[in-house]
């Protein structure tokens, strides 16, 4: 006697645990840097920005290193960064250095928020493909850039609430950098770590050595630095009359 074939059942999308748990790190770090901000907590509060970067570039390489990339995975991501990347950032330097500023303050605060959700929401309707180059500065990298700009006038002994027209003029020029097309050097396809492992932990070694010594100041610099090089390197290769691929990675 012949059994009845059972119809096959479909396949659900499945919702990888390992970076999606990063990605709630990343969401958890960026809902404390609000609390922190609303508190004036300040120092506290970049802090969690720039941990929740760590949770941010974690949880990507473990999806592509463990093969668990999922469309829910990016979605939620891209939702966790408006929090930690977007908002936590805007009310943080709103509340530290814009708040004095009146309406040209927490416009700027809010062009930041429109500028990073702008970026994400291109991010999640194009192509997925790995670039060399980034269209415009990423979020996490005008993230840092705000929040180790906190640390950095903590640092210098700026008193809060800091009030200097620097700090309001950067938040407007990284707002236009995140919807640019400006190429920033994405770090995704350098294979040395994986044909020099030796030589690249010796290099992790020094950076970390090198940020441990001030980390205010070289973080401020190293974010401003990264900021820089986007409008260098689209000045650099205008020159030599090159062209880059880019990716609207977030």
């Amino acid at each position: 006697m012949n059994r009845a074939k059972r119809p096959k059942r479909e396949k659900r999308d499945r919702i990888p645990i390992l970076p999606n748990l990063f990605t709630t790190g990343n969401l958890f770090c960026g809902f404390f840097s609000l609390i922190s901000a609303i508190e004036g907590q300040y120092l506290r509060a970049g802090v969690a920005i720039l941990v929740a970067i760590i949770f941010d570039i974690l949880d990507g390489r473990v999806a592509r290193y463990t093969r668990t990339t999922s469309r829910f995975g990016l979605e939620y991501d891209s939702l966790c960064d408006l929090v930690s990347f977007g908002v936590a950032p805007a009310v943080l330097i709103y509340t530290f250095a814009l708040k004095s500023y009146g309406r040209y303050g927490w416009l700027a605060a809010f062009l930041y928020v429109a500028t990073a959700a702008l970026r994400l929401a291109k991010f999640n309707v194009q192509t997925l493909k790995e670039k060399t180059y980034f269209s415009g500065i990423p979020s996490p990298g005008a993230a840092g850039l705000l929040a180790s700009t906190v640390l950095f006038s903590h640092w210098y002994g700026l008193s809060s609430p800091v009030k200097h027209v620097a700090i309001l003029v950067m938040v407007y020029i990284i707002s236009y950098l995140m919807v640019s097309g400006i190429p920033y050097f994405s770090f995704k396809k350098l294979d040395f770590a994986e044909k020099h492992p030796f030589y690249s932990l010796v290099v992790f070694v020094l950076l970390l050595t090198v940020v441990a010594a001030e980390p205010p100041v070289t973080l401020f610099v190293g974010f401003l630095l990264y900021a820089l090089s986007g409008p260098f390197l689209l000045a650099l290769r205008a020159r030599r009359g090159q062209r880059v691929v880019v990716s609207s990675q977030a």
